[in-house]
């Protein structure tokens, strides 16, 4: 049993220090990642909101799980070698300002665990995803993002 749970966490542990080396050596590949994530999860959330899917707590709170797992990753994935190349959408603006960004990604993790907590019905979930959408993801993304024509 003992050798079982060793193993188990020693593979775990490999995984970790492997995925962490990959976004080390492609950040770009590994931001564009956990924004493609977002993005998928912003979708579910919308549909939820404009009554095209029901409500279920179960997405709601993977939405808010998918959000606090990219802002706890991202502020280390803009390494200076990550500026240009792999069709990035940073602006250069991010290297200047690193410590805002920092604080907007904490913010962000803060507002999505706060959501997770206090959401318990559609009401409630529509509340804290336009706040969440508007004030962190719309935020950043007009500050620190390139638009695509």
């Amino acid at each position: 049993m003992t050798r079982t749970v060793f193993a188990a966490v020693t593979a775990a542990a490999v995984a970790i220090g492997i995925c962490a080396a990959a976004a080390q050596e492609d950040p770009i590949k590994a931001r564009k990642a956990l924004m493609k994530a977002n993005g998928d999860q912003a979708k579910i959330a919308t549909a939820m909101v404009k009554g095209e899917t029901p409500f279920d707590l179960a997405a709601a709170q993977k939405v808010f799980t998918t959000f606090q797992d990219a802002a706890a990753k991202m502020p280390s994935l803009f390494p200076d070698n990550s500026k240009t190349g792999g069709d990035t959408a940073a602006k250069p603006e991010i290297w200047t300002n690193m410590d805002d960004v920092k604080k907007r990604f904490a913010k962000f993790g803060e507002d999505a665990k706060a959501a997770q907590a206090s959401v318990k019905d559609l009401d409630t979930f529509k509340a804290a995803i336009g706040n969440i959408g508007k004030n962190d993801c719309g935020g950043c993304h007009e500050q620190y993002r390139v638009k695509k024509s």
